[in-house]
């Protein structure tokens, strides 16, 4: 219809960007992103966060953590400790935050096989020994940017998927 209007020294013809550009404004006026109760605007912000996740598929914490993410359309990063353990760079970050106590799997079946019910270890030989025995560790342990958690911590992750 617009084509049809012969283009003279008054009439340009028609001019497309403005249109387009006054209708993203007016659109984005009526729907700001960060309007209260904007699902859509959260689901927006979800999607650019990454979280990092170590354990195991036969964990069931594990398993609802990536659940939890993927229902929120998050991009996870998966370590198996199956496949490859975490770096003692790694641990040490979960450690200052909570503890080597709270990394400890103390009612896991490796931990029973091993016989450390009983062993006195410092924090330093505990790192090292999760570190070379992954399944002694308390999964899933969930990174996202600075923050960390041990175990499963929906609370949590809501406050992230939600910032």
């Amino acid at each position: 219809m617009a084509s049809n209007i012969p283009r003279t020294a008054g009439n340009p013809g028609p001019v497309w960007s403005g249109a387009f550009l006054y209708l993203s404004r007016r659109s984005a006026a009526r729907n700001p992103p960060d309007r209260p109760g904007d699902e859509c605007g959260a689901l927006r912000r979800a999607v650019a966060i990454e979280v990092q996740i170590f354990g195991t598929k036969k964990c069931q914490d594990t398993r609802k953590a990536l659940r939890f993410f993927a229902e929120r359309r998050v991009k996870v990063h998966v370590v198996d400790l199956q496949v490859k353990a975490a770096s003692p760079g790694e641990l040490r970050r979960f450690a200052q935050k909570f503890g080597v106590a709270a990394l400890v799997d103390r009612d896991g079946k490796r931990f029973a096989e091993l016989g450390l019910r009983s062993a006195a270890l410092s924090d330093d030989r505990w790192l090292d020994r999760l570190a070379e025995e992954p399944m002694l560790l308390r999964t899933p342990l969930v990174r996202y940017q600075q923050r960390v958690t041990v175990g499963a911590a929906e609370a949590t992750w809501k406050e992230w998927v939600t910032v």
